[in-house]
């Protein structure tokens, strides 16, 4: 049996004086609603008659006359009850103000009030209420936030674990938690926006597969009963996007689940969201300023102030990764092989071993060395071939490809391909990327999907793809350092069970 707090035993027994009442605690009926807070509080009229129904977050008895606040999904609102003028549709007048709303009713209870719209002599909306209904009793506390007339905050809900863990609280009691989330709604509605006007069309692609392709990472396996088969959480939409484009579709885009079974920091969640976005008779350079509209497009519709700092004035820079590497490090790593890349690694004091890659070294260098420096959107072009099994090779240099990661505030925000289109090479590619990651630790798994080379032998036009952290362009645009604050639930370890 679970340990109750004293205040859930008391509310617990309240439920059975409602019930000894004749009033159900949860009813089904449905609650008519005239008005929002918002509206009330744009379009106030004195006397109006309005029912509106929220979470009672304040609550002063003052004898015969009390006064309270309910929020609902717009805003919050005061209230204002009187002894004489107070009923309820179960129970006499004295006992609605007596019992039910001096002794039963709680801070955190959801209720609907009807009444009219009134001035207090401080000038504060507020209704008079002269019905008032029980739509659902709260039988555990809020914490109470206080808030003083200079708007300074006390008690604040501030437990990071606790806030993330109970998010249906933190939504509650903390206003600028909501609006995060709103603004996330926003920004993806308005990439919608900006994409369809370019008549490409959103896909779904599945989750489950068979193969997960299209990235090098960890994914997360299950297993299919009927089919007797092991299925594994998408890594990345990549290849049906591809199957896509060769089926004959122009342009095609999808918000997708991405899930890595790998670590988890202030910029990694093992589940995600990433926008990728194929269009077809492109090249990278072509996205990179299709990528540079949106991004400035964005930045214009959702900047605040404190973002003034990151200048988003266009065309962004272009540089070579190993332009780059070469500035920030002093070390030209052009015709470098692994051997050497691993003294560098060691002299720089990054993390390397014999198992790593090339590849993976070099993204290494750039992440520890490099990236911090870019707080100004930045596109890094032209990586080495090794980094890039899915990318076209370089017009110009074959031994680099044709790539780009856009940096904004030190950190990648987008990621973008010419993309391979020739089956022979891909396969190549794809089966020296087999070969290495056996070499690797467990952490990161590449696997061939032979259909999609299948798919590519059907011939793929030119294809220009690129993928869009959209946790991270949500953390920028709303300034959060934590990718946790951005996501609704973010993964958790299993909460400590207390005493009994």
């Amino acid at each position: 049996m679970s340990y109750l707090s004293e205040q859930q035993i008391i509310r617990r027994k309240k439920l059975d004086q409602l019930k000894l009442l004749g009033i159900n605690p949860y009813p089904s009926e449905e609650y008519p609603i005239t008005n929002t807070i918002r509206n009330i509080q744009k379009d106030f009229l004195e006397k109006e008659n309005v029912t509106i129904a929220g979470r009672l977050m304040r609550l002063r008895i003052l004898g015969k006359a009390s006064f309270g606040e309910i929020k609902d999904h717009t805003g919050s609102l005061q209230v204002y009850f009187t002894k004489n003028d107070l009923t309820s549709n179960k129970i006499n007048k004295e006992d609605t103000y007596n019992i039910l709303l001096k002794k039963i009713l709680d801070i955190g209870d959801i209720i609907g009030v009807e009444g009219f719209l009134f001035k207090t002599k401080m000038d504060e909306i507020t209704i008079h209420v002269h019905k008032l209904t029980l739509l659902s009793k709260s039988i555990r506390t809020l914490p109470q936030v206080k808030v003083d007339k200079n708007k300074k905050i006390y008690d604040a809900f501030s437990n990071i674990e606790q806030r993330y863990r109970m998010r249906y609280v933190d939504l509650i009691v903390n206003d600028d938690v909501k609006n995060i989330f709103l603004k996330r709604t926003r920004i993806i509605q308005e990439i919608r926006n900006f994409l369809d006007k370019k008549k490409y069309l959103e896909v779904d692609t599945p989750v489950l597969q068979s193969i997960p392709g299209g990235a090098i990472a960890r994914p997360f396996e299950t297993y299919h009963n009927t089919l007797g088969i092991p299925l594994y959480l998408r890594i990345a939409n990549e290849l049906y996007l591809k199957r896509l484009i060769i089926g004959g579709f122009h342009g095609v885009y999808e918000f997708s689940k991405n899930f890595r079974n790998e670590g988890m920091d202030r910029f990694h969640n093992p589940e995600f969201t990433v926008l990728e976005l194929y269009v077809a008779y492109k090249d990278y350079y072509w996205m990179m300023d299709f990528t540079e509209k949106m991004m400035k497009h964005l930045f214009d519709l959702f900047h605040e102030e404190e973002n003034d700092n990151i200048n988003f004035k266009t065309p962004f820079p272009r540089i070579p990764i190993l332009d780059a590497i070469k500035k920030h490090t002093g070390f030209d790593i052009k015709s470098m092989d692994k051997s050497d890349l691993r003294k560098v690694c060691q002299e720089l004091h990054i993390e390397e071993n014999i198992k790593m890659s090339k590849a993976k070294l070099i993204e290494n260098i750039f992440e520890e060395k490099c990236e911090k420096h870019y707080q100004n959107p930045t596109f890094i072009i032209d990586y080495p071939i090794e980094m890039s099994p899915l990318t076209k090779k370089h017009r110009c240099d074959e031994s680099l490809s044709e790539r780009f990661e856009l940096i904004i505030n030190g950190k990648e925000i987008a990621n973008a391909y010419s993309e391979l289109n020739d089956p022979i090479d891909q396969l190549y590619r794809l089966r020296e990327q087999v070969k290495l990651s056996k070499k690797k630790t467990e952490e990161e798994f590449m696997f061939i999907d032979r259909d999609f080379i299948r798919a590519l032998e059907f011939g793929m036009p030119p294809t220009a793809g690129v993928g869009i952290g959209i946790d991270r362009l949500v953390m920028l645009l709303t300034k959060k350092k934590s990718i946790q604050e951005v996501l609704f639930f973010p993964q958790m370890r299993p909460e400590k069970k207390g005493k009994k």
